[in-house]
C-alpha cells in the first residue's frame, strides 16, 4: 500500500466516525424523535369559570376544615 492509500483510508474512516458521532448525539438528525417538542397551546378561562372553580375549591377546603375541627 502507498502512502497516499493509506491517508485516503484514514480519511474516510474519520469522516465515517463523524457521522456516527453527529448521529448518535442529535446533530444532523432529521428523525423527529430529536426534534424539540412544540409549545402547548395555553387555554384560557373565562372569568365566570374560573369563579366557578374557586367556589368549588372553597367548599372542598371548607368540608376538610368541618371535619378536622369534628375530629378534634
Amino acid at each position: 500500500m502507498s502512502m497516499t492509500s493509506i491517508l485516503a483510508e484514514i480519511d474516510s474512516e474519520i469522516a465515517r466516525l463523524q457521522q456516527a458521532k453527529a448521529l448518535l448525539s442529535g446533530i444532523g438528525s432529521t428523525s423527529n424523535a430529536s426534534a424539540p417538542a412544540p409549545a402547548k397551546k395555553r387555554r384560557k378561562l373565562s372569568t365566570k369559570a374560573r369563579k366557578a372553580i374557586a367556589e368549588a375549591q372553597r367548599k372542598r377546603w371548607a368540608a376538610v376544615r368541618a371535619k378536622a375541627a369534628k375530629a378534634k
